[in-house]
């Protein structure tokens, strides 16, 4: 049906009028809620929850790869850390902030229009993106006066429990949203911009090219740009997420196996 639409908007060239109504048609069937019933179990939103559980798996992999690794160095634990706490949010976030949502909100009575439920998925997907920030200041230290590392790790702290009372006050994802921004398209980039345009180490290459797709998604969503309701917005942007973080494990991996001091190594890309 929104394919038909589409070729409708582009073939038939309607007035406004006709093109608001499909838009309005499209924003409708994007949007209608589905479920599923399993075993007399109901499922909400489960294409939903099957690309943040996608998300979820390939950071535990991520992780699980990473703890293999026998290095002992900040920038290594930072990253495990952002792997295993990315993989948590995303698992809370697909289980309870959409597939089983209205079985919490009813067990605890909940009438708020955003359910507080979110808000596990959304504190520890914020801590996450805070450990991603502080594993590139990490590794940018001896590029970087030693004023500048200093700085920057502790606004690290200071930036998340500000946003994270923030968001458990006003309830609303916009807070989470600006945070990742920040952490992700200042943080993350600037550094990993300064470390490849000064080392052309190939893990900050890919590292920036996760952020690309970071960004990608974030568009989709802020846009609610989807294809129908049994694949909308979040599930393009938990698509372009979970191949973001495979590009975020694959630099990992490759900055803790090969330092900065190091010298380059010939390495696919993905």
């Amino acid at each position: 049906m929104t394919v038909i639409v589409f070729l409708t908007l582009v073939c038939c060239k309607p007035s406004n009028t006709i093109i608001l109504l499909l838009q309005k048609k499209i924003r409708e069937m994007v949007f209608e809620p589905t479920s599923i019933v399993i075993a007399n179990i109901r499922i909400d939103e489960p294409v939903t929850v099957l690309t943040d559980l996608l998300v979820s798996g390939v950071c535990f992999y991520a992780y699980f790869k990473l703890r293999a690794i026998s290095e002992k160095i900040k920038l290594h634990y930072y990253l495990k850390l952002y792997f295993l706490t990315m993989g948590i949010a995303t698992l809370l976030g697909g289980v309870i902030g959409h597939g089983f949502l209205y079985f919490f909100n009813e067990i605890t009575n909940t009438s708020l229009p955003v359910s507080p439920w979110k808000l596990p998925g959304w504190y520890v997907s914020m801590f996450s993106i805070a450990m991603l920030e502080r594993a590139v200041i990490e590794r940018s230290k001896i590029l970087v006066p030693k004023r500048v590392g200093w700085f920057f790790s502790r606004l690290n702290i200071v930036e998340l429990l500000t946003f994270m009372i923030i968001t458990g006050f006003s309830l609303n994802f916009f807070f989470v949203e600006v945070h990742s921004a920040y952490g992700l398209l200042i943080v993350t980039s600037s550094f990993s911009f300064l470390i490849y345009t000064k080392t052309r180490h190939s893990g900050s290459k890919r590292f920036l090219l996760a952020v690309g797709l970071s960004a990608i998604s974030a568009l989709v969503f802020m846009n609610q740009w989807g294809f129908d309701k049994w694949f909308n917005h979040f599930d393009i942007s938990h698509t372009i997420m979970a191949l973001g973080a495979w590009f975020f494990y694959r630099g990992a991996r490759y900055m803790v196996l090969h330092p900065i001091e190091s010298e380059p190594v010939e390495d696919s890309l993905i």
